[in-house]
């Protein structure tokens, strides 16, 4: 029921320490994973990783916010795959820049990042599952700062408000089409995004309101990220949240 062989997987973001974590689950359960980023380098590594314990996957690049660039990355990956069953959108940017200090070209990158990459990319890869006529499935990455919204990341949180509107929105719209859209929200991991604004007095303010008591392991996204990605496990599963971050949404209901 868990297993994903003979389908191929796009992980936008796959570079990054979630993402990375998040492709090598899927090439575990046997997909062909297709890495997606800016930092070649960084793709390169998690291919290496997924090679080293027999999984196939291959480096694209792409800037996420880059319709053009994204539908040559797709035309890239059809061309190696043959198909795409799976669409992760992981890419994402934070910053705690303070209210009224924020600026409009600050606002502009982050939400370009975290949210315009998501419409662009079910565009594109929506369309083509629903041509391939088997279903598939789009997995967003949320966050526990999407609802309610935490201090200081104003835009980090608007940007992940918009994404859980958005996966319920696309959710209903692909439905019929036996094309699942899905969000995983995570709680605190130790991703590049959130070290640099994650102060000793924030890591305090945070493990109060974690009941588990610590960060999540970017491994510990793996169980949500395959049971999405089956259509055997999560057929009639759609427009919904898993979170994984270690009871913190049950301190904020």
């Amino acid at each position: 029921m868990f297993r994903l062989d003979d389908t191929v997987s796009v992980v936008i973001g796959g570079n990054g320490v979630l993402g990375g974590a998040m492709s090598e689950a899927l090439a575990e359960a046997g997909s062909k994973v297709a890495i997606v980023g800016r930092n070649m380098d960084k793709a390169n590594q998690v291919v290496a990783t997924i090679e080293a314990a027999g999984g196939v996957a291959k480096a694209f690049q792409a800037d996420a916010a880059n319709k053009e660039q994204l539908q040559q990355m797709m035309e890239e990956v059809l061309a190696w795959g043959g198909r795409v069953d799976t669409l992760i959108n992981a890419s994402g940017v934070n910053s705690s820049t303070p209210f009224f200090e924020l600026e409009m070209d600050e606002w502009d990158h982050i939400m370009d990042t975290n949210l315009k990459s998501v419409v662009l990319a079910c565009q594109l890869f929506a369309k083509q599952m629903i041509k391939q006529g088997a279903g598939g499935s789009i997995i967003n990455i949320s966050s526990v700062s999407s609802d309610p919204p935490l201090s200081r990341v104003f835009t980090y949180s608007a940007s992940k408000a918009g994404v859980n509107n958005i996966t319920q929105f696309l959710a209903r719209e692909f439905a019929q089409d036996g094309v699942r859209v899905n969000a995983i929200i995570p709680g605190f991991f130790p991703a590049e995004q959130n070290k640099k604004i994650l102060s000793p007095d924030r890591v305090k303010a945070i493990m109060r309101h974690t009941p588990m008591n610590r960060f999540g392991e970017p491994s510990e996204l793996k169980g949500a990220t395959v049971f999405l990605a089956s259509q055997q496990a999560s057929s009639f599963v759609t427009g919904s949240f898993i979170r994984v971050d270690g009871g913190y949404g049950a301190m904020t209901i």
